[in-house]
């Protein structure tokens, strides 16, 4: 008994000079640690997808840019080729004139040397002074006539003679005119089967880059908070881009407001796919103004204009190196520092900012 109450007395003092050990409260330092190595794992994944985002949509603008050179110089061609093709149309006009005028001609010496060889006509004078007896007067009239006649005669065959000459010349500008078309004509196919081949690289390498650049987007936007991505997918205010305004600038912007969304096809005028420059062709034209489908012509169908005085329905142009000879592609102003165009294949018409790198200068169109 004695030695249990000995023992039950250690046990107290144990206890009460050694307390259990309490948890930690709250997040344990080790937890703590974790959580912001997570943050920092977390930031440096952030960063790199952001500058893999950046490269890829860098790839598939130098891509898009390529393209737009190509499907552009393509459009010129056919400009040049229609250029070359009325032209032709013109010579062959002026030709067929000639050629009728070469064979009324022949018809008259034809005529001429029927009645010359037939007995007839122009030999009469000659027997008549032959047989002549009626003295000196007779003589002198028929030998007036007889140089009269001979007159005619070198008049009908110079008037042939010069006839074929000037169809001569019209032929040669025919044929060199035929030349021209069918050189612009080899130009505009080899273009063509230049854009074509380039967009269907295009497509191949967009087709992988876009799904690369959405996989990438989609981890950068799990990383952001909602209100950054609330901020990065909201859309243009398009009832603040839409105005009453009754300019013919107005009326192309607003017009071309409208077709927001449309497909993005090479060499497209409308109604239903646009490249860029069939798009602003199409917008003026519901302005009264008819402009070609080539950046080339729309660059010059107007004064230029400093962009601090854009104004709504400016056609703008960018390009690679700033010179204008360089330019592939154009927007159409709609205020507040936005534009519409059409962009590239596998893309919409859209609304986006006109500052980009490759911004050279406006065009108000007349």
């Amino acid at each position: 008994m004695r030695a249990f109450r000995a023992g039950l007395l250690v046990g107290c003092l144990l206890v009460a000079l050694c307390p259990p050990v309490e948890a930690e409260p709250g997040p344990s330092s080790r937890d703590v640690k974790k959580a912001r190595q997570a943050v920092r794992d977390r930031s440096q994944d952030l960063s790199r997808t952001t500058a893999e985002l950046v490269t890829a949509q860098s790839r598939l603008d130098e891509l898009a840019a390529q393209v737009e050179r190509l499907v552009e110089a393509y459009n010129g061609e056919v400009v040049r080729l229609r250029q070359a093709e009325e032209a032709y149309a013109q010579a062959r006009a002026r030709l067929t004139a000639a050629d009728a005028e070469v064979e009324l001609a022949r018809r008259d010496v034809a005529l001429l040397a029927a009645e010359s060889y037939g007995g007839l006509g122009l030999m009469k004078p000659v027997v008549g002074m032959l047989v002549d007896r009626g003295g000196t007067d007779g003589f002198l009239h028929r030998a007036g006539v007889l140089g009269h006649l001979r007159g005619e005669r070198s008049a009908i065959l110079g008037r042939m003679r010069d006839a074929q000459e000037v169809a001569a010349i019209l032929r040669a500008q025919a044929e060199g005119a035929y030349a021209a078309r069918q050189a612009a004509a080899e130009r505009a196919r080899q273009a063509k089967i230049a854009a074509e081949t380039a967009v269907a690289a295009q497509r191949r390498d967009t087709r992988e880059l876009t799904a690369r650049k959405e996989s990438l987007q989609r981890q950068v936007d799990a990383a952001r908070s909602r209100a950054e991505l609330l901020a990065r997918r909201r859309a243009a205010a398009l009832a603040g881009l839409v105005t009453g305004g009754s300019t013919m600038g107005d009326a192309a912007a607003n017009w071309a407001l409208t077709q927001l969304g449309k497909p993005y096809v090479w060499a497209a005028d409308g109604p239903e796919t646009y490249d860029c420059s069939g798009l602003s062709m199409r917008a003026w034209e519901k302005a009264g103004v008819r402009l070609d489908h080539w950046t080339g012509t729309q660059w010059t169908a107007g004064p230029h204009v400093p962009l601090d005085q854009l104004r709504r329905g400016d056609l703008l142009f960018f390009a690679h190196t700033g010179d204008p000879s360089t330019i592939h592609h154009v927007g159409i102003y709609v205020g507040r520092g936005q534009m519409v165009h059409a962009p590239q294949t596998g893309d919409v018409v859209r609304v986006a900012s006109i500052w980009r790198g490759d911004l050279v200068g406006a065009t108000r169109p007349r």
